[in-house]
């Protein structure tokens, strides 16, 4: 920026202003754009691997001559044709079903086609999957198990966030200690998935205690009582919760606590302590405030970690959440489920990561825009 010699003072900080706008702009774009290609890109990688390269084209086609075959077994005017006559109507069946799914099409411009649909999340028809009202449309079947998941996994991930944090707040406290030498020994047992977990808590508390139940949403026939009905719920939710809680929960906390560790041993921490700053006020302007980031980042990884589910625990406890309807069109190879899940979460997520480089500059003086 050059400045002229009869530019007076209002005209500098008019340009400075422009300049730094500009920056933002630049900056705000960039990020947009980069951001955007990562969700083609992943979107994209999604569809080729739910497809494996074209290799669930033939298994599926192979199944569907199967399913036709087995149909026109029954039919008794399919038993008095001629081989030639047999042939033909297999082979039209099996276009008409090739042909509604789509399979006709060559894979490559299927892909390209749910690559434009994925990103006007118009996430099209399931194969084989239907929603409980019957529909096959994917955007029924994800926001019908929605809910289920949002409650499991927001009770457990919360549960496991905020405790974890005050937990490891306090462990810091008294480093060396009992509780602290007691929490390092243990975190190694986060190394096993939720899954692990809950066959345990099933054996324990539903198989040789019977005081839990382990399967389903709520107890069978439902209470038609609200209140009956959302204590079933919560008796449901208690296994499933508690074997992902108890997953991440010492390994969460022994992370923390290095952390506020690491910031309590600074010169600055030092300095205050030395001026008589008490140990509340130092734990908030000196620990705290410079790991706001790294909660804040966690905080939000821990929100779109919600959208995702527990495939495996929610299908060892019958949960009908969006982690088993996942599981379920693995196993059907129904690619438009796999897909609009994971169209939604790449979008979550590029949304997360850009709402996130503007909440660092709000909590952290050291982070520049567009720097």
């Amino acid at each position: 920026m050059t400045v002229d010699s009869q530019d007076t003072p209002n005209d500098l900080q008019n340009r400075k202003n422009l300049n730094t706008f500009t920056r933002v702009v630049s900056y705000v774009a960039t990020r947009l754009v980069t951001l955007f290609l990562t969700v083609v890109v992943g979107i994209f990688l999604t569809i080729m691997i739910a497809n494996m390269g074209g290799y669930v084209d033939n298994i599926m086609r192979a199944k569907i001559r199967e399913q036709v075959l087995t149909q026109l077994v029954s039919n008794v005017g399919y038993k008095l044709m001629g081989t030639e006559d047999r042939k033909a109507m297999v082979d039209e069946a099996v276009a008409i079903e090739e042909q509604r799914i789509g399979l006709n099409t060559p894979f490559i411009v299927r892909s390209f086609r749910y690559l434009g649909n994925a990103l006007k999340l118009d996430l099209g028809n399931a194969l084989f999957m239907t929603a409980d009202s019957g529909s096959r449309q994917v955007r029924l079947i994800l926001l019908e198990r929605l809910p289920y998941t949002l409650l499991l996994m927001g009770v457990s991930q919360f549960c496991l966030f905020f405790f974890s944090v005050f937990i490891a707040l306090n462990l810091s406290r008294k480093y060396g200690g009992f509780w602290d030498k007691v929490t390092i020994a243990l975190s190694p047992t986060s190394s096993a998935p939720p899954w692990f977990y809950g066959i345990f808590l099933i054996l324990i508390f539903a198989a040789v205690l019977r005081v839990l139940p382990f399967s389903g949403l709520v107890d069978s026939p439902p209470p038609d009582n609200k209140w009956l009905y959302t204590l079933s719920l919560l008796k449901h939710l208690i296994l499933p919760a508690g074997s992902l809680i108890i997953s991440g929960f010492f390994l969460s906390i022994y992370t923390w606590r290095t952390f506020f560790l690491i910031y309590s041993s600074e010169d600055y921490v030092e300095m205050a302590k030395a001026k008589g700053v008490v140990d509340r006020d130092i734990e908030r302007r000196y620990i705290l405030r410079p790991t706001l980031p790294n909660i804040v980042t966690s905080f939000a990884l821990t929100l779109i970690g919600i959208w995702t589910g527990a495939t495996i625990t929610e299908t060892v406890f019958i949960w009908p959440g969006l982690g088993r309807s996942l599981y379920s069109a693995i196993g059907l190879y129904d690619v438009p489920v796999i897909v609009g899940n994971t169209i939604i979460f790449a979008y979550l997520l590029a949304i997360t990561v850009f709402v996130l480089d503007i909440v660092y500059v709000l909590i952290d003086p050291r982070v520049k825009v567009g720097r």
